[in-house]
This record gives structure tokens, sequence and C-alpha cells, in this order.
């Protein structure tokens, strides 16, 4: 039975918007009786959002723990710790920005919830939810991406790449994750793939930023994730 859900959040330079973010996630709906642990990971920013986040930690309003990367070492290696220091019985990745919207939580936890899911990812691209129009090349290389990966792990997603992945923190059990950067995406695919688990897909509302607004990913993570894909299909 779930009663508690860990909400991690990897953080890099988001000073911006992360308060906010940590205000929506704090007030966002869930289901009766489920309790929320909120854990960021502060991943070496440069941008005062370490200072910040030890303010908020501070005031004591919000179920918040902080923990701190001494030197950047990227998206993946920040999740690592987050899961590590998880005592939830789900686990919610939740990116530091506002792309996406942790109103939608009811959602993505309902599969699993019901019993039916062991994992949900929340896809962008299955309709029925507000999207931002922006970066053809990036969504298409986000499904060029999906597609190779489902080659190899025999799944059929619609975006791989997401944000939104909610899954049992059992499933980690004896799991070793490798990635430091982006390629967390394809790996915790792959490795969830592997371990059979019974995954579903939601549509969810996406909300993406233009490169000027804070985006990072770029080509040269595509590339990276096309490497991982095929390392951690093939049992990395």
């Amino acid at each position: 039975m779930v009663q508690k859900i860990s909400i991690v959040i990897p953080a890099f330079n988001e000073r911006a918007t992360l308060e906010e973010l940590l205000r929506r996630v704090a007030h966002a709906p869930l289901p009766d009786g489920l309790e929320r642990e909120i854990l960021v990971v502060d991943d070496g920013s440069s941008d005062g959002t370490r200072d910040l986040l030890r303010e908020i930690a501070a005031r004591g309003a919000w179920p918040l723990r902080v923990f701190e990367q001494e030197v950047n070492q990227g998206k993946g290696a920040a999740l690592r710790r987050g899961f590590a220091e998880a005592t939830g019985d789900v686990i919610v990745v939740q990116d530091a920005d506002l792309e996406y919207d942790p109103r939608e939580y009811p959602l993505l936890l309902a599969p699993i919830l019901q019993g039916e899911a062991d994992a949900v990812f929340g896809s962008r691209f299955l309709g029925g939810r507000p999207h931002r129009v922006l970066l053809y090349w990036h969504a298409l290389g986000n499904r060029f991406l999906t597609t190779v990966s489902n080659m190899m792990s025999n799944l059929n997603l619609t975006d791989m790449e997401t944000c939104y992945k909610v899954f049992r923190r059992s499933l980690l059990e004896g799991v070793v994750l490798r990635s430091n950067r982006f390629g967390i995406e394809p790996e915790l695919t792959a490795k969830l793939a592997r371990r059979r688990a019974r995954i579903y897909e939601v549509p969810i509302s996406y909300h993406g930023r233009t490169y000027a607004e804070g985006k990072k990913i770029g080509w040269k993570d595509g590339i990276a994730a096309l490497w991982a894909i095929v390392r951690y299909n093939l049992g990395g």
C-alpha cells in the first residue's frame, strides 16, 4: 500500500523559478492520506540557488529536505543522490523549472495507486493537454530518441525523454544507475523495461522554455542519449 511519495528535484542554476516551483509542489493535490516529502539536490549551482534553498529550508514551512553536490555533476548524478535519500513508497521526478505542472500528480499516480502500474511516464505527445508550441527540431529529436529506445527495449512509449517519471521505489532495489547527465532518462527506461515493470503513459501539459529562458539540454546531450540507449539496453 502506498502511503508516502518522494518528489525528487535536481536543481542547477534555477534560482529564478525554484521558489515558485517548490510552492506548487508543496501545494499540489494528492489523494487522501498520502504523505509527501520533497527532496531537492542542488547540483553545484553558482547563481544563488543554494543560498535560496537554505533560506527556504530554514523557514520549515514545507516537508523539504535539501542535499548539496559540491560541484556540478549533471542531472543523472543529482537524481541518483535523491533516489538514495528518498524514503517514500513511490518516487516522482520533478524538474526545478516550470515546464511541468505538479497539479497533474494525481493523474500520474492513479495507475500505480489503482494497482495497475509499477511506473508511469507523463507524455507530452499523447495530446489532450495544453502544450506550448516551440522548438521543432528539439521535439523531432525527442521522438527519434524515443523510437530508437522503443526498438531496443520493445516498449511503445511516445515520450521516453519526459521529465515526469513516477515509479515504485522498490523497482530501484539492486539497480545500479550510472548516468551523470541526461542519459539518466534512457537508462531509467531501459532498466525499468529490463525489470519487466508495468509501465503506463498518461498525457500531461507542457510549458517548455526556450534556450534564452534557461533550457539547458542541447544536441550534444542528444548524441550522448543515443549512446546511452544502446549501452543500457545491451546490459550496461
